[in-house]
């Protein structure tokens, strides 16, 4: 069915479960060890994938920032702590965005850099996925060759296949029978603490800064821009827009939450086309919040990880492709320096050495991005 620009089909239906990965493990640990309101998580998560669906008419991912949630996790943050870290991030963003901040960064990030946070996140989610398939080789193996048979199928698109058979095995192994009855659940006003907003950003928020520069904000632009040519977001409308997010999400319940290249290219790769991914995907989570939030983390913890992981690889193998256009020049250094330093440290670290190297190298030469926000000529 088509509405407008807006498509409701199996193919966005399959496209909306395309970025699965990036929320299914964040997600069980900010409900299950720092006890975030499952109801609220959903629910803010469905809302801001619809409005942003509304918005941009385009897929748009929604993820949890990801510095914030590895440290919160690990760390058992409180659930107002994670709600101020939530806010704190919300007006950087807005900051970024109302004063042209992000516009200048993304001015002076050359297209090799971008090049070299794509390739980098690409290695990311591969190994990762490898990880998560090692969990059962033959369930993971079988689930590669199901999206490489039914990646561009209409009517039975792989990602779809996959949820359904996770679904599937999860009944045969008695899993299911942990999910509680379907109960109304709402989320709930939640007051932030203005005295825990410094401690959240000073042990994770300031790490997260530069990795939702790159990866949320000017990664995503750039695969926007590949994808949909004809088509203009600019820096300025993704930092405002997780800006506007995480200043109204985290009072009711809502984790951090940004953007990503990743769960853009996972969202493409399995057949999202238009901002319809994004409205099945958010009624799909606020349902879920809705109804089964008691029992969403052991719902989630029991999928099977070899199929999530098989998704994840051949993303990852997806977006290291876009290193094709490179050409074997002295511009390669700051692409190997950005992977190099993205790997070996954190992708903070990559964009800044990537530029380092690259001005020393390149210069002021012509290097532009593939996005909306061109590097000095």
């Amino acid at each position: 069915m088509k509405i407008g620009s807006f498509e409701f089909s199996l193919r966005e239906l399959a496209g909306s479960l395309g970025d699965f990965g990036t929320l299914l493990p964040l997600a069980i640990g900010y409900i299950t060890v720092c006890k975030l309101n499952p109801a609220g998580l959903l629910i803010m998560m469905g809302l801001a994938n619809i409005g942003t669906g509304l918005v941009y008419r385009l897929p748009m991912p929604i993820e949890p920032m990801k510095v914030l949630a590895v440290v919160a996790i690990a760390q058992a943050w409180t659930p107002e702590k994670i709600y101020a870290s939530g806010l704190g991030m919300g007006i950087v963003w807005l900051a970024m965005g109302a004063t042209g901040a992000m516009d200048v960064v993304a001015r002076w990030t050359p297209r090799s850099v971008i090049r070299g946070i794509q390739i980098a996140l690409g290695v990311m989610l591969a190994v990762q996925g490898v990880k998560m398939v090692s969990t059962g080789w033959l369930l993971g193996v079988a689930a590669v060759l199901v999206v490489l048979l039914l990646r561009k199928n209409r009517y039975a698109p792989a990602s779809i296949v996959l949820v359904l058979g996770g679904v599937v095995i999860m009944a045969v192994r008695g899993q299911l029978a942990g999910i509680g009855s379907f109960s109304l659940a709402l989320p709930s006003l939640t007051p932030v603490n203005p005295l825990e907003l410094w401690p959240a950003l000073r042990e994770a928020g300031l790490a997260q800064i530069p990795l939702t520069a790159t990866n949320a904000v000017i990664a995503t632009a750039a695969l926007i821009a590949e994808y949909w040519p004809e088509r203009r977001v600019t820096h300025r409308q993704l930092a405002l827009n997780m800006g506007v997010m995480n200043v109204i999400f985290p009072f009711f319940g809502g984790m951090p939450l940004c953007h990503g290249a990743g769960g853009l290219a996972g969202q493409y790769y399995f057949g999202a086309r238009t901002g319809g991914t994004n409205i099945i995907e958010g009624l799909i989570e606020i349902t879920l919040g809705l109804l089964v939030a008691g029992s969403i983390a052991t719902l989630f913890a029991a999928f099977p990880l070899a199929i999530v992981g098989a998704m994840m690889l051949l993303v990852g193998i997806e977006m290291v492709k876009f290193a094709r256009d490179l050409r074997f020049d002295r511009r390669l250094i700051p692409v190997a320096a950005t992977v190099a330093a993205s790997l070996l440290a954190n992708m903070a670290v990559g964009f800044a050495l990537g530029l380092v190297v690259h001005y020393l190298l390149v210069g002021r030469r012509a290097d532009t991005a593939p996005s909306s926000g061109s590097p000095p000529q």
